[in-house]
Order: C-alpha cells, then sequence, then structure tokens
C-alpha cells in the first residue's frame, strides 16, 4: 500500500492546480485532492472517471473487495454482458488513472470535517489525505443466512438476484429459502425463469394467504428446516433437510440482508437509516437525495450500493456519474462565489 507521500505522477502533476479553490493553477499537495473517492467499485469509478474528466484532482481509495467478487460474469450492462466484474473494475481503473486520476490500494476508516469545510480522510494504515469533497461508494455486505455451505457457493449456484443469475439457471430446478419475509416474492419472481421452482419453508412462517398463491403457481411447497447444502462433482445438487431428506435443487435463492458498509461517514453523523420492503427490515443504506446522491452533510456524496442497496452494476454506474455531476457543479459554483468576492475586493481597493 502506497502512503500519503507516494503518489506523485507526471499526469496529476500537469493538472496539479485543477479545480483548486483558488482557481486553476495554484499550488497543490500530494496528499490534498478536490475529491476522495471511498470505493473503488463500478460506483466509485465512474464518478471518478466523471470528475477526472471534468479537469479535478481525483484519489480513490479501494479496498479490493468488492460485492460481486465471487461472481464470475455480471448481466444486464449494456455493451458489457458476460463480462466478469473484475475485468470491468480493472479497465475502470486503466480509464481513470489514464486521465490523471490516482487509485490507492487501502481501506479509509474514518473522515473528519475541518472548520473551512474540507475533509480529512484517515486510512487504515495511518496515512491521511485532505479532500474538498468526499464521494462515498463502499457498497454493502451480503449477510447470509445462517445455513452451512452457503458463503462458499455465493454468487455460483447460491444466489439471490433473477437478473443477474436467472438465465443461467432456466428451467433447472430452484429452490427458494424462507427465511424472511421476501420469501414468497422471490418465488414468484423466480418462477418466471423456470416452472421448477420450489418454496423450501425452512423457519418463515407461510400464510394461508402465501400457500394458496404458491399453489396457483405451480410453487411446490417443502417443510422442514434447511440444514445443509448437498454438492457432487463440484455443483449443487440439493439442500438437505431436518430428519436427512434432500430436496433437490442445482440454484438455490436466499434473500440476504444487506448491511451498508458506512464506517466511513460515522464520525462524519451520518448514521444509516433501515430499508424496508413491504414493510419489513432488508438491511441499512446511508439516506441521499436519489437524484445526486447527495447526503444531509454538505460536501458528502454518496452512490451504488451503500445507499440503494437492491441497485445493479449499471444503475450503480449511474449513480456515481450523477453523483459526479452534482459535485463538479458544487465546485464551480463554490470557486465562481470566490472569484467575484476576490474581483469585487480588488476593485474596491483600486477606488
Amino acid at each position: 500500500m502506497e502512503n500519503a507521500g507516494d503518489t506523485r505522477d507526471a499526469s496529476h502533476d500537469s493538472e496539479a492546480g485543477h479545480g483548486s479553490e483558488a482557481g486553476h493553477g495554484s499550488d497543490a499537495r500530494d496528499d490534498s485532492f478536490d475529491v476522495v473517492v471511498v470505493g473503488g467499485g463500478a460506483a466509485g469509478l465512474a464518478g471518478a472517471l466523471t470528475l477526472v474528466r471534468a479537469r479535478r484532482s481525483v484519489l480513490v481509495i479501494d479496498s479490493g473487495s468488492p460485492r460481486n467478487a465471487p461472481a464470475a460474469h455480471m448481466h444486464g450492462y449494456l455493451g458489457q454482458d458476460g463480462e466478469s466484474p473484475a475485468a470491468l473494475l480493472a479497465r475502470g481503473r486503466g480509464e481513470v488513472t489514464g486521465y490523471g486520476g490516482r487509485i490507492r490500494a487501502g481501506t479509509a476508516v474514518a473522515a473528519d470535517r475541518l472548520p473551512d469545510g474540507s475533509f480529512l480522510v484517515r486510512c487504515g494504515d495511518g496515512s491521511v489525505v485532505r479532500a474538498r469533497r468526499l464521494l462515498v461508494a463502499t457498497g454493502l455486505v451480503d449477510e447470509l443466512p445462517a445455513v452451512p455451505g452457503l458463503g462458499a457457493r455465493w454468487g455460483r449456484d447460491v444466489l439471490h438476484c433473477p437478473y443477474c443469475h436467472g438465465w443461467e439457471v432456466r428451467e433447472q430446478p430452484i429452490a427458494v429459502l424462507a427465511d424472511g419475509p421476501l420469501a414468497v416474492h422471490q418465488a414468484q419472481l423466480w418462477r418466471n425463469w423456470s416452472e421448477r421452482t420450489t418454496l423450501l419453508a425452512h423457519t418463515w412462517r407461510l400464510t394461508a394467504e402465501d400457500r394458496e398463491l404458491l399453489a396457483a403457481l405451480g410453487v411446490r411447497v417443502v417443510e422442514g428446516e434447511v440444514t445443509g447444502l448437498a454438492v457432487q462433482g463440484g455443483r449443487l445438487t440439493g439442500v438437505t433437510l431436518a430428519g436427512g431428506a434432500v430436496a433437490e435443487c442445482r440454484a438455490l435463492v436466499v434473500a440476504p440482508r444487506f448491511t451498508a458498509r458506512s464506517g466511513v461517514l460515522t464520525g462524519l453523523g451520518l448514521p444509516t437509516v433501515v430499508v424496508e420492503r413491504d414493510g419489513r427490515a432488508i438491511g441499512t443504506c446511508v439516506a441521499s437525495d436519489p437524484a445526486t446522491g447527495a447526503t444531509a452533510l454538505p460536501g458528502v456524496w454518496v452512490a451504488g450500493n451503500v445507499t440503494s442497496p437492491l441497485e445493479k452494476v449499471p444503475g450503480a454506474a449511474a449513480q456515481g456519474v450523477s453523483a459526479a455531476m452534482a459535485i463538479n457543479t458544487d465546485l464551480v459554483e463554490t470557486e465562481g462565489r470566490r472569484a467575484l468576492e476576490a474581483h469585487r475586493a480588488g476593485a474596491g481597493a483600486g477606488v
């Protein structure tokens, strides 16, 4: 991991003054940036790319732990369908650095707001960097149900999003694990990709109305708590039930709890809020303006899954772009006000 003093390169130095409070061409420091982007996933990199193309000095701090790392492919991203998440991010990093942006491997652990409205970002290695504005795109953590073996197969044949994986398991036996309020909705949804969809009652109590709807859709309900996975030849073949029975499936659908990675914002007084679906809590997020990603604290924006837990890669990238445009507009307006104040002060002094 590089530290705050090891980030100099010629491409950045040529743009060093761009976006400074005093205007283009003023002094810049290697530990001070117009914008620090926390998180190097699709949202963070899309935001960083937009900002460096707006001639802003940008540092991306990336922990290297994207949410979709277990997935071999991503889908639904126009022009990128079937691409691996890792390849997309590698290409994105190259685009950002190609315009002079910086990318640092590491973890931003906290941020403090300084008296002048800028921010001091503290990293896990003890280094600090200063930012005029912050874009936080740290994503979320998928907290899986307490069934042994789920984590090892997450993103392969233990799934949650049909728009990401449904086509790949179409017409195969699909089982939906019922351990929360989304189970019946998930069964309805995945039924669209396979008529061989089963709901595993597990620990969730289904209502009579739930069971009637599932019966009408041809979704079979299997009673009994799920205790583990059955795997043969490296592939999921079913789930084991209490008592020893096995329910066949080639894909197991679960509903994780979506927990925002928001630790860097805690010290700034930006807590998470509960995300609900049909009146039930499904996770947490950082609240923001849906159009721009602006938070309740001036100077801080968020984008991607940290603020929109159900967003997919294309939407997360779009949010990063929207937030970056709002950040640049805010900087432009700030610079305009200060230039006008200086101009008036100079005009007054000359009288």
